[in-house]
């Protein structure tokens, strides 16, 4: 090109597309979704793999992690040591996997939530299950390996899992535009469903649930939905509902304690200390009362969450309470998604059996391939010894007679005699018909003179039956198809004889929780929020009794029922709703609660300027006005609305709200400015407009002034207001029309 760079040019959606689906696909398959034929993820792959060559063995010393995730970064998985030493802990939490892949040795986290210690600090090795069950036969060319990141290593594309590890261990990942999430399954009851379908390839997935009952959570916990079952293993996709164990314990005095003694899955880490929030939450709202102290004694040897009751309480319609109310109950949404045949697929049971069972045989196959032709090697030789005991003088004088190996091994394998001294020529006509393999002649060459005792020599003969028999049972393995599958169900009894424990999740067909709340007594109340913007409520009686403090030291006071709700204005026209309910309900002096706990209102972002009773402002008409001027009439009914916070109404640039009061037709509205302008009108001439409208202008502002305070007085009533240092009495101020300027207070 004369050294002239070269324009390219294309089209850039185009180039975008392309390195977006590069992106995508790379992440999927080399990263967060497992292969079906192992269930494992790359870096599970790679750091299992990693520590089978590092030699960290079951029946070997525990190695630091940071050596193994060091390694397993700098040889196979490039991608940070955060994300190695995560799934390395991972494997080795038992209340995590149906069956730990790792042996961990220090703080490898905890069930409540607890992180694992540093990887300078653990250490960790394979547990016997990963070495027989997944790393078995590496050495028999039974899987592929392929070159690593940087091309100096190789590294296998999928371990020899001999169980459906996607089953037993479950899976969970996110990749882009996909999730997958896979619940674990019991080892017994998995290997006994991968023998039916090794017996009949039309099995239903129906038939296979026979064996196969619902996933087996390694916390427990009993699965409540057995009918959405087969629905779910069918499609792979779906929602299992689970539940806690809940027992009632009778204490002295004929009081009661509810005692969790299983957690549902989703509940593990963070979830049980949420969980006891939940529950702390429910007595300090009132929900119930029936709960006296709540404590967490669980330990090393389990789950212990203990409710205590107080007497007479209903222990039925409070496990109830809990399942409805909290995360005790809770949802495991299933998408069984894996990487089969170099795509995403969404599986359902049979199909991972399937899948599985295809894998085995592929395994068996280059197994005993290998070992074939190691046997037919070793019976090449052992038949070359043999025959060589029955001519050793001859080959020991060709040995002696010969000037180099070179010539005694052309002398071995083809009966050249050129360059060879013999005794007689007897000799030398019996060497001219030897023909050993180069095989044999090797094996002849480096024979030791031992081999010559008689004992020997039968002990080799023997050798060389047990090579016949083996090289014909492999034969017979691989080209018999019953053969090869009562080998891999062999293998599979013996995994299920040593590995294999009860099942722990309980799978039935639940009642729905059904929880009766006791209906609040309606009552009158009365909301009081100071200037800190601390809010509660009290009973009126304590109101009237304090009337003048409570006046003096609340900006808002507001007559409501307990079981309504309260509207708050800002000025950035927004409104938020808060049930009553929520506050806390008590005496006078008590501090309240700050009113941003309990609604979406921000102190930082937002002032109230108005709080209105919900049922009250339903039949009324309030008036709304802004910085700018700005004016209108919106019917109450119009904030009737179930969300939380909505647009009150709808504010020009750089303007916001003042004030929003009730208002009826029989009222004057009189407005005044920061610089003193006051208007009075009629308020019939503010129009009824929607909340979402900007309204009419109410007042011609000056420049840089702004409308700073809103009243309404009815006709021939004497109303003062103070401005400044002044007093005001607005029925004698001077009555227009709106949109004036108004008159200036002097």
């Amino acid at each position: 090109m004369n050294g002239e760079s070269q324009i390219i040019r294309t089209e850039y959606s185009d180039l975008m597309k392309k390195s977006y689906i590069d992106y995508a696909m790379s992440v999927i398959i080399s990263r967060a979704l497992p292969d079906v034929r192992d269930g494992l993820k790359p870096v599970q792959r790679r750091t299992l793999y990693d520590m089978y060559e590092l030699g960290i063995r079951y029946d070997r010393p525990y190695r630091k992690c940071a050596r193994i995730v060091g390694d397993t970064m700098g040889k196979y998985h490039p991608h940070g040591d955060s994300s190695i030493y995560e799934a390395l802990v991972v494997m080795a939490q038992d209340f995590k996997k149906g069956m730990v892949l790792v042996d961990g040795h220090g703080n490898f986290g905890s069930i409540e939530g607890d992180g694992a210690a540093a990887m300078r600090y653990t250490e960790a090795r394979l547990t016997k299950f990963t070495q027989e069950v997944c790393l078995a036969d590496l050495d028999k060319n039974v899987i592929d390996f392929g070159p690593n990141f940087d091309e100096t290593e190789k590294e296998p594309q999928v371990l020899p899992m001999r169980v459906p590890n996607l089953l037993v261990n479950g899976a969970e990942g996110i990749a882009v535009g996909m999730a997958t999430s896979i619940p674990t399954h019991n080892l017994g009851e998995v290997i006994d469903a991968v023998k039916a379908y090794m017996k009949n390839n039309d099995i239903t997935t129906k038939q296979l649930m026979k064996y196969v009952k619902g996933p087996d959570f390694p916390t427990g916990g009993i699965v409540v939905n057995k009918d959405d079952l087969p629905e779910i293993y069918e499609t792979g996709q779906g929602k299992i509902k689970i539940r806690g164990k809940v027992e009632v314990e009778e204490l002295k005095g004929g009081k009661k304690q509810l005692v969790i003694t299983e957690i549902p899955y989703t509940m593990i880490g963070s979830g049980i200390g949420k969980f006891l929030n939940d529950v702390a939450g429910l007595v300090e709202s009132k929900k119930t009362t029936d709960i006296v102290d709540i404590s967490n004694q669980s330990s090393k040897e389990g789950i212990r969450i203990v409710l205590e009751l107080k007497r007479g309480a209903d222990a039925e319609n409070l496990k109830n309470m809990l399942y409805k109310k909290t995360r005790l109950e809770d949802t495991f949404g299933v998408n069984m998604l894996a990487v089969a045949d170099g795509r995403p697929e969404t599986l359902g049971l049979k199909k991972i059996i399937e899948h599985h069972v295809d894998f085995q045989f592929e395994l068996a196959t280059r197994k005993y391939t290998t070992l074939l032709e190691k046997e037919k090697e070793k019976s090449e030789i052992q038949e070359g010894l043999i025959k060589a005991c029955d001519v050793i003088d001859l080959i020991i004088e060709i040995l002696r007679g010969s000037q180099s190996v070179k010539d005694a091994r052309a002398c071995l394998v083809n009966g050249i005699t050129d360059n060879i001294r013999f005794k007689s020529s007897i000799s030398k006509k019996m060497a001219t018909m030897l023909r050993f393999t180069e095989r044999q002649a090797t094996a002849i060459l480096e024979m030791r003179l031992y081999r010559l005792i008689g004992l020997e020599i039968e002990a080799l003969q023997k050798e060389h039956e047990q090579t016949l028999k083996n090289i014909a049972r492999y034969e017979d393995i691989l080209n018999n198809y019953d053969s090869m599958a009562g080998v891999i169900v062999d293998d599979l009894d013996a995994i299920k004889k040593e590995y294999a424990r009860k099942r722990r999740t309980v799978i039935e067909n639940a009642e729905a929780a059904v929880f009766e709340e006791k209906k609040v007594e309606e009552q009158e109340v009365v909301f009081l929020m100071d200037r800190f913007g601390y809010a509660k409520t009290v009973d009126p009686s304590v109101y009237e009794r304090n009337r003048e403090a409570a006046d003096s030291e609340n900006r808002y006071v507001v007559h409501c029922m307990n079981t309504g709700r309260l509207c708050l204005f800002t000025d950035t026209g927004r409104m938020h709703q808060v049930k009553v309910m929520d506050l806390p309900y008590g005496r006078f002096r008590d501090k309240g609660t700050p009113i941003d706990n309990v609604s979406n209102y921000s102190t930082s972002e937002e002032q109230i300027i108005m709080v209105f009773d919900s049922e009250q402002m339903r039949f009324a008409r309030l008036l709304f006005a802004t910085a700018q001027g700005m004016l209108k009439k919106v019917d109450g009914s119009e904030f009737q609305v179930a969300k939380r916070t909505i647009a009150a109404t709808k504010l020009q640039e750089e303007d916001h709200l003042v004030s929003v009061k009730v208002i009826n037709e029989n009222q004057n509205v009189v407005l005044q400015t920061r610089n003193g302008y006051f208007l009075r009108f009629p308020s019939s001439e503010v129009p009824v407009k929607k909340k979402a409208a900007v309204g009419v202008r109410g007042i011609r502002l000056q420049k840089k002034d702004e409308l700073e305070n809103v009243w309404l007085f009815e006709e021939g009533t004497e109303t003062k207001v103070q401005f400044g240092e002044k007093e005001v009495t607005l029925n004698r101020l001077k009555s227009a029309k709106r949109d004036g300027t108004g008159t200036k207070n002097r």
